[in-house]
Formats: C-alpha cells, structure tokens, sequence
C-alpha cells in the first residue's frame, strides 16, 4: 500500500520517502459474497481504494515532529473511474494510506466541478519545500445538487481542469468533521477527516482525503446492505492471519481466563437484598439474568472460601479464550474485529515518584476485568489498516507501519501492562502523569505470552444470522461487586511516606486524573455496554 512516483530531488530523506507494505503477502481469502471484491457499490456509485500515488508537493517543516508534509495525486486508476479528491501524509512515517474513486454507474452520480476556489497559495509563505515550489489549494465548486469531497493540490497558479475531479451528488454523501492534524500554515490547517456520524448503523463512508476548514462532505452508502462484509469463514482467515500475540509482564499473577473457567471455578451471582444466598453461575451462564439495563440489582463475584478466591483471582492463561465482535465501519467498506479478553481480577496499582516506585494499596483493584483491542480491516482487500489498543477508560489507534509484527509475518504483537491490564504497543513504562510522577504502566516481554489465533469464539456479528451470542454476552449487570475500600486513606497513606509539598501535590493530581474504573469501586459491566459497542473508537 502507498506506492509512490515521483522525481529525484536533493531533498532531505524522510520516513514517507519509503512505502510500507504488511511484513507477508496476504492469503487468499475464502470466497464469499462481495469480500475483497476490490470494488463496492454505495447505491450507484461504485468506489474502489487506491494505494498508489504520484508525489505532488512537499513541505519540510510544520505538522507532526516538524516534519512537514507531502501531498499526492492518486494513480493507477482502474478504468472508468474519477478522482475525488488528493491524499495527504505526514512526513514522520511511511507511506501508507488510500482514497477512495468513484464510478457513476447511474449516470448522474458524479459531475465536474463548475470552477475552483483557492483556498490557499504558499507565495507570500516561506517554508522549506521540494525545489522551491509554490503550492496552491483548490476546492471544487460543485454544481447544484452535488457536494466535493476532496481537495486539488498544484504548483502552478493555474486553475485545474475541470475534468480533474468530480462531485458527487448530494444525497451520496453525509457530514464530515476533521480527524488528525497532518500540517497547518498562517492559518491552513490540513487534516484527515472522518463521518461525524459513526457506529455500527451508521451509513456515513470515509473518502480517505485529505480536508481543511470548513471540513468537506464524506461519502454515504445508499446500498448498506452488508454485502461487502465478510462472511463467517471469512473472519476465521482474517483472525488466522492477523491474531495478535499478547505478552504479559513477567511479574504479572492476575492473568485472563475464559468466561467459562470463571464460572466453572466458582463465580457466584448475587442478587440485591438477598446477599447471604449467592447462586452459583452455570459454566455457559445459561442461568444470569438477561438484557434489560444494569439497575443494580445483581453483581458477580469471586468464591467465598479463601483458597478458591485465591486461585480465581489468579486467571488461567491454560484455558484463555478471546471473544470476537465484528462490526462494520464507516458505512462498511472497513471491517473492526473488537477482540475482548476477560481477567477475574484486576491487581492493584504503582506510583512512580521520581526514582521510587511506591505500592498504592488497595487502588486499582476489582473484580472482573474486560479489556479488548480492535483490528480495522479493510472490505476492498482484506488488508490490515490498523489496531485499537484499549487504556483502562480510553484507548489509542496505531496505524499498521507502527505495529510491531511478530516474525516476519503480519501478526501483530500487544503488551498488557502488570496488574492494570491496560494495552500497550512497546514494551516498558507508560507514565500516567508528568515529570516523573505518575501511575505505571509497565510492560514487558516474559513467557507469559499468549497466540489469540489459539482460541477464539466469534460472540457477535449482527449481520450474521449463523452467530448466536452466548448468555453471558446479554447479562446488562456488574462483573464484580461494588468495593469501598477508603481510596482517600489509601492516597494518605502513601502521602506520609512523600516528602515535599510540591512532590505531595503532583502525586494527587496523578492519582485524582485517573478514570473512575481504575479505582474499581463500583464493579465493570460487560463488552455490550461499552460505548464502542456499537459506536467507534476513541
């Protein structure tokens, strides 16, 4: 993906000089309905995802790191199809990125624009560029009726031609907002964008352009029929080939297990007033009650008896099963695998405070623990785009080119960091807090390591009529009861071994700025009442 072609010039070398490619040629996917079919159909409009590009402009400082920014025009366009826009990259990586062109298969899908408006021209701007060029910004003036998608990018004050680019009629299209700054100038600002509405129904499609402000529309599957989804067989292959390898910290004792284990190794449901008689769980959790909200009512918990709790709260890595959900995204030419893993226990946290490293009690601790990562994959040809890695109540994307694969092929590798369980791409320290003080994070590679390909189940896929979600799945109430373990004597108790006001005060603030369900005193719920359930990422 990313292939560039451009002219030699004595500009200085840069990551996005080179393409990235996945570390393995992709398999060949099973066959199925509209998968990997290089080709979707929106309701008319045909789109197909274009990797290859020729190299318009350079800019050498501003955006991410300084670095600056290039530009391109997409190439290598299949026959009948337009342009709808420019791709844009920083210049901190490698190439790696797509657009999307459209064919009119309706006839009156796409038109030429009527004129060009610039939008900005670096003439009367000195920064550092490829030759010395001037660059200049178009947007398209559609016709009435119609909506651009995507900017035009040149090096010369005349106006593009008309037949450069084309509109699409307004009802193919939806609201787009910006996403992630790639560089901005005396008042430019150039980002990618996304659909302001997002989520499993939404049918709002991502063009893959670049935009400015006011942000341009995105695109919108008229025809979200799912078609271009991949079948059952077809996320077997999909997780076969790109199932992460998850490395725990070598000093980690609560590991994950499967719900299964968990309910078969003594999990017991309580039920609000009637707290002296605990129900055992069945091992499917065929008896836990079923959908409706979380009133409240009803918590699990870990085995009464000290020796089982003990050996419960461990995990069981042996019997460690990972949980898919398959969901479309941006109107369904991308595909997420939201992989949850479950932990009967979350262990209890670490202050860093300059060179000490401090225990923090009880803090941290709960039980019942769902942490998950997602794989966005894309419909047009299978090929892994990137990877959601979840942090307690957040979570951060990494794009392929930052993923570190595991030998030679195109598995990603994950670290869960000690105790939290938070999801890390690079093994060490991430340091919730500022200038040397904070809550850790630690990772690390040991033997405690586990191949997610191993054991999977797929738990959900709303457009597969073949997957039936199991009981545990649709139980709406807390995994862990709710825990008062005094957090405020706990934060006094380490505040009395610190010396310093000021050191005092950055301790607190690092602790109060972590989310709610790091403290753990209400009990988690379940993957289906996350908000990325059926909404997107952070």
């Amino acid at each position: 993906m990313g292939n560039i072609s451009s002219a030699q010039s004595s500009s200085p070398s840069l990551p996005i000089d080179s393409a990235f490619d996945l570390p393995s040629p992709l398999p060949s996917w099973p066959s199925g309905e509209g998968f990997a079919k290089g080709i979707i159909d929106l309701g008319g409009l045909e789109v197909f995802q274009v990797t290859k590009f020729n190299k318009v402009w350079t800019v050498y400082e501003g955006g991410q790191d300084n670095l600056g920014a290039t530009f391109f025009e997409p190439s290598s366009l299949p026959e009948g199809f337009s342009l709808l826009g420019f791709y844009a990259q920083p210049n901190n990586r490698k190439l790696f990125g797509w657009t999307l062109v459209g064919k009119d298969i309706s006839g009156y899908s796409l038109r030429p624009p009527v004129d060009y408006l610039l939008l900005w021209s670096g003439k009367s701007t000195k920064v550092e560029n490829n030759g010395n060029q001037t660059e200049y910004f178009w947007q398209p003036l559609a016709p009435e009726g119609y909506s651009a998608v995507g900017l035009v990018v040149t090096t010369t004050a005349e106006k593009p031609p008309l037949n450069k680019i084309r509109c699409v009629r307004s009802d193919l299209t939806d609201q787009s907002e910006p996403d992630a700054l790639i560089w901005e100038s005396n008042g430019l600002r150039i980002s990618s964008s996304k659909p302001v509405n997002r989520g499993t129904q939404s049918s709002s499609v991502c063009v893959g352009t670049f935009t400015s402000n006011p942000p341009l529309a995105c695109l919108k599957n008229n025809k979200f029929d799912f078609s271009c989804m991949p079948s059952k067989v077809q996320i077997d292959a999909l997780f076969q080939a790109y199932a992460p390898l998850i490395y725990f910290h070598e000093d980690e004792k609560y590991l994950p297990s499967s719900v299964n284990w968990f309910f078969s190794n003594g999990a017991l449901l309580y039920k609000k007033g009637e707290e002296s008689n605990p129900v055992p769980v069945e091992p499917n959790g065929s008896n836990l009650p079923q959908g409706e909200a979380n009133d409240g009512l009803y918590w699990l918990d870990l085995p009464v008896a000290s020796d089982a709790r003990k050996r419960v709260q461990g995990g069981d890595l042996q019997s460690m099963e990972v949980y898919l959900h398959i969901k479309p995204v941006y109107g369904g030419p991308l595909t997420d695998i939201a992989v949850w893993m479950f932990y009967p226990f979350n262990g209890p946290s670490r202050a860093k405070l300059k060179l000490a490293t401090i225990p923090l009690g009880r803090i941290g601790e709960h039980i019942g623990d769902w942490e998950h990562f997602t794989l966005r994959i894309s419909n047009f040809s299978g090929k892994l785009q990137k990877m959601y890695l979840s942090q307690h109540s957040k979570g951060s994307w990494i794009d392929a080119p930052e993923i570190e694969f595991h030998g030679g092929g195109n598995k990603p590798v994950a670290y869960s960091s000690l105790n939290g369980h938070a999801m890390y791409s690079k093994a060490g320290l991430v340091l919730q807090g500022k200038d040397n003080v904070g809550i850790r994070n630690d990772t690390g590679k040991s033997e405690k390591v586990f191949d997610t390909a191993v054991r999977f189940s797929v738990v959900s896929a709303e457009y597969m009529k073949e997957v039936e979600e199991p009981a545990w799945l649709n139980y709406m109430r807390h995994w862990g009861p709710k825990i008062d373990y005094g957090r405020e004597d706990e934060i006094r108790g380490v505040e009395k071994i610190v010396v310093g006001e000021s050191l005092k005060s950055m301790f607190r603030s690092a602790v109060n700025g972590l989310p709610n369900e790091v403290f753990g005193e209400d009990g988690p719920t379940g993957p289906k009442l996350k908000r990325n359930w059926l909404g997107d990422e952070d």
